[in-house]
């Protein structure tokens, strides 16, 4: 069974940084396409960040240069750094994962498994 828990939410101050961790267990997060997303007050969830079996990275073009993506194989853990953080990044964050995926895609439907999200509110 897999399960994903996020965690490292918060509230920060324009320009703040924030450090979101996801820890996965049921599959290996060196194997699989995993993924952040958002979904920000009445908007529909959007992909932010994902990685690849291969490491490989793609950003949503919002938070390229701002975010970056990155896993620990050993400890089985996503995580998402995020930088320059401004109000327009508020929003619930979610790590997702799908063991039939094959290649990175930032559109929500192509994932069935999801973490529980963790609040991140950013102040002007």
């Amino acid at each position: 069974q897999v399960q994903l828990v996020e965690s490292g939410g918060g509230s920060v101050q324009t320009g703040g940084s924030l450090r979101l961790s996801c820890a996965a267990s049921g599959l290996s997060v060196k194997t699989y396409v995993m993924g952040w997303f958002r979904q920000r007050p009445g908007k529909e969830r959007e992909g932010v960040a994902i990685i690849d079996g291969g490491a490989v990275t793609t950003y949503a073009d919002s938070v390229k240069g701002r975010f970056t993506i990155s896993k620990d194989n050993a400890k089985n853990t996503l995580y998402l750094q995020m930088n320059s953080l401004n109000p327009e990044d508020t929003a619930v964050y979610y790590c997702a994962t799908d063991r039939f995926l094959s290649r990175a895609s930032l559109v929500a439907g192509s994932y069935n498994h999801w973490g529980q999200g963790t609040q991140v509110t950013v102040s002007s």
